[in-house]
């Protein structure tokens, strides 16, 4: 599915079965700790904090999701078509630092 797909099965999904949209700062709130579960699952999973027992059955794909879920809200109420975001981000990355990582001894 494209990004534009996305963020019309979003918007059909809250018009069909979420009534609306919660507001924007509601949303941010959501984003925060949707983002706040990932960075629990990797820190304990990938990094040095031992994983506790009630963490070990999450999903990381499903909670990259429901960040994925309220970003595209928040982009559905602000009138953002991500997929253009997205490709306009990757030309300005690639315009400013298509030599800098490649030179960067730290990467090497």
């Amino acid at each position: 599915m494209t990004i534009k797909e996305a963020q019309e099965l979003v918007d059909n999904w809250i018009k069909t079965y979420g009534v609306r949209y919660f507001n924007e700062l509601t949303n941010m709130a959501q984003l925060t700790e949707e983002v706040g579960e990932v960075a629990r699952i990797i820190a304990r999973r990938y990094g040095e904090q031992s994983e506790k027992e009630s963490d070990k059955n999450k999903d990381l794909g499903d909670e990259m999701a429901d960040v994925l879920w309220v970003l595209i809200c928040l982009a559905n109420q602000t009138g953002i078509d991500l997929e253009a975001a997205l490709q306009k981000n990757l030309d300005k990355k690639t315009k400013r630092d298509n030599k800098r990582h490649l030179e960067n001894e730290k990467l090497k």
